[in-house]
């Protein structure tokens, strides 16, 4: 039988990387795969294949409605070869995934491909091509999420769909409807809009994004009703139904009156939940919560002391790089260090254009919890940059500590905000103040000035291009 220090369940984000940290911190390293590729829905399903998507569809928007304000003509028909573009997405993340199969030898950790169970604490079958078990002095759950439904609704992966199956349609949508209004429905409801489906978004809360500043739902919903993406906000979905290629949603709206809308695919995008089937945690005595969280400790340790759980299946938001944090903060701790990690300053994004990002409190919870604050924001249509590329919509928002200028909170919606937020994490990292970000130079012309700007906003109403 073979042992190991640690054993690793999962191959996504968070457990892929706790499996190399741990590696490069000394320890004989196992990790465990089910499926016959690794990097887990990530990679697979998920952040990856959908990024792939939205770039080409975005390019092929771009081509249709705005080359010529470019002084760029194509003569003829622009034409979409759609299976060319899955055929590219899936190319993308054959690439991704042997990328981590080449991390995995690199580091010298075993893989096993099979479905991972405990026999008891220390014990780990793996039914794969052959059953074999292995020991583990300490064991890493990182099992991730699977779809949620809701419980009337039969998912039948052909019209009534997931965002696994939307990712490798073998036709456009006619008309896609998406029930729910969060990052998934929206990133996929883009997709196919730019690509020419009607897109009908049924949400059960007033607005879309619910968990991030309401100024950047009201701007992200704005931005994508002008590209033609329809709202129905404050919907509750009470049935589902296909008739052959045909999908009927039936809704009660905010005045109870009941409403129905009919398309070709139903996209059910209303969250994840943990993913803990045949783990044989009752074996090894790992409790779990109510939610079906895997219930741990402040340094991620369940119950039983050499078992811990990262990722999706624990409390917090489901996001790859909180588990990727996750993963080498456990790592580093079975070494005898004293990580930490900041929850309050990982950031959120949503990958539509405009890009959404967020770090730190939104004004909501600062007003929640009482605490004074200054806000200062900044319209990215004020930006040199943003008038060049042509990316006018959006604005940067910097909440900061009315007495001490702390930043508590940076909200950004626009061209590039995915890798802007990043900056809003450092100075906050640092515990910097508006002031201090808005004494930082910014290259000319940059995106970024908007930040500067924002900061500046929130320094004494001190913006200069606004």
């Amino acid at each position: 039988m073979s042992q190991y220090d640690v054993a690793v369940i999962g191959s996504g984000p968070g457990g892929y990387v706790a499996a190399i940290r741990c590696a490069q911190l000394g320890m004989k390293t196992a990790i465990i795969e089910k499926y016959n590729t690794l990097g887990g829905t990530c990679l697979n399903v998920g952040c990856i294949p959908s990024k792939a998507l939205l770039d080409s569809s975005h390019h092929y928007e771009e081509a249709i409605k705005h080359f010529a304000d470019h002084g760029i003509e194509i003569p003829g028909e622009v034409k979409i070869n759609f299976k060319k573009m899955i055929e590219r997405k899936g190319s993308v993340v054959e690439q991704t995934t042997k990328g981590i199969e080449f991390l995995m030898s690199k580091n010298k950790i075993d893989v096993y491909t099979g479905m991972g169970s405990f026999k008891d604490a220390t014990h780990i079958e793996i039914k794969g091509d052959k059953t074999e078990t292995i020991e583990a002095k300490n064991t890493i759950i990182a099992t991730g999420s699977k779809p949620s439904t809701l419980p009337f609704i039969t998912l039948d992966k052909e019209r009534v769909i997931t965002s696994t199956e939307a990712l490798k349609l073998s036709e456009i949508p006619k008309h896609m409807v998406v029930i729910g209004g969060g990052v998934i429905g929206l990133e996929l409801g883009q997709v196919y809009r730019r690509l020419g489906a009607e897109v009908s978004v049924i949400e059960y809360m007033d607005r879309i994004i619910p968990t991030m500043d309401s100024a950047q739902s009201k701007e992200l919903a704005k931005a994508m009703k002008k590209q033609g993406v329809k709202f129905f906000l404050s919907h509750k979905v009470s049935n589902v139904s296909r008739n052959g290629d045909e999908v009927t949603v039936t809704a009660t709206d905010k005045k109870d009156k009941e409403v129905t809308f009919t398309g070709d695919y139903c996209l059910v995008s209303v969250g994840r939940k943990p993913y803990t089937d045949g783990l044989g945690l009752d074996n090894a005595g790992v409790k779990v919560t109510e939610r079906g969280q895997i219930d741990v400790n402040d340094q991620l340790q369940t119950n039983v002391s050499n078992i811990y759980a990262i990722g999706d299946v624990i409390k917090g938001a489901m996001l790859a790089h909180k588990a990727s944090e996750e993963g080498t903060l456990v790592a580093e701790i079975l070494a005898g260090q004293k990580p930490h990690i900041n929850y309050n300053l990982i950031p959120g994004v949503v990958y539509t254009w405009p890009e959404v990002a967020s770090v730190g409190k939104t004004e909501e919870q600062l007003k929640e919890a009482k605490i004074e604050y200054k806000s200062g924001q900044f319209p990215m249509r004020a930006l040199g940059r943003s008038r060049a590329s042509g990316d006018t919509e959006g604005f940067v928002k910097i909440l900061s500590d009315k007495t001490t200028d702390e930043v508590l909170g940076v909200h950004m919606v626009g061209a590039r905000c995915a890798d802007l937020i990043a900056e809003a994490v450092t100075a906050m990292e640092f515990r910097a103040s508006a002031e201090d970000i808005a004494r930082m130079s910014h290259a000319h012309p940059t995106y970024a000035e908007a930040v500067k700007e924002a900061a500046l906003a929130a320094t004494d109403d001190r913006a200069l291009h606004i």
